[in-house]
């Protein structure tokens, strides 16, 4: 096993999750001068329905990048880290939760693209917190891209009518802790949030890796 991990690491040699440059072997994911240079988001964001969310870095330059990679570009094992980032950001606001859950893809497109970006992400976050992601919520409309609309109002009807709760979920009286990738406008994370809130829960908050710091308006 040592052998052909050092074979994989000579055909593809192991690169800085976020600017994506060369890193000795057997170092950390993360080179040291993005570890100091990337910009760390400390607000919050507004989403309606949604209690709290947070994000450990902001939605530019490499980790706008770094995300891109991670959705389109086949860089899944990027989510475990950043769940490490997550999970500090989780510990530091003090959120609580009594279900780890996720903005699911509809199936088509994680056929396409191999895996469910949210997904990953919960259940890396997960094994760091000891707890297992619940799948509550499905994608049952396969809307266009939310990348592609022009404001908040847009995103908001595009993703109208496309989750809906899976079949004998129960969670009432539950405060949920919904994972995504990044906080745009908060369209996608409000819906979810709103669906989860009719069926009884307690209060929604969300977690991603990344924010736009855009007001939902």
């Amino acid at each position: 096993m040592k052998l052909f991990t050092t074979l994989l690491d000579l055909v593809f040699p192991p690169r800085c999750v976020f600017c994506h440059e060369l890193l000795p072997l057997d170092s950390p994911a993360v080179c040291e001068r993005c570890e100091k240079s990337l910009q760390r988001y400390r607000g919050e964001d507004k989403a309606e329905f949604v209690e709290r969310a947070v994000a450990p870095f902001r939605y530019k330059d490499d980790v706008k990048e770094s995300l891109h990679r991670y959705k389109f570009g086949g860089r899944d094992f990027y989510a475990r880290t950043y769940a490490l980032y997550m999970a500090d950001t989780l510990r530091e606001s003090r959120i609580e939760f009594d279900i780890l859950s996720y903005v699911p893809l509809h199936p088509r497109r994680r056929r396409s693209r191999g895996y469910d970006q949210a997904q990953l992400l919960a259940v890396e976050l997960g094994k760091l917190l000891g707890t297992e992601p619940v799948p509550l919520l499905r994608k049952i409309r396969n809307a266009s891209p939310q990348s592609g609309k022009p404001d908040a109002a847009a995103r908001r009807a595009n993703i109208s009518g496309c989750y809906g709760l899976l079949p004998g979920t129960d969670v009432s009286e539950k405060k949920i802790l919904l994972v995504d990738d990044v906080f745009t406008t908060g369209a996608t994370l409000s819906e979810c949030a709103r669906i989860l809130l009719m069926a009884g829960a307690d209060e929604v908050n969300a977690l991603t890796v990344a924010s736009a710091h855009r007001k939902n308006q």
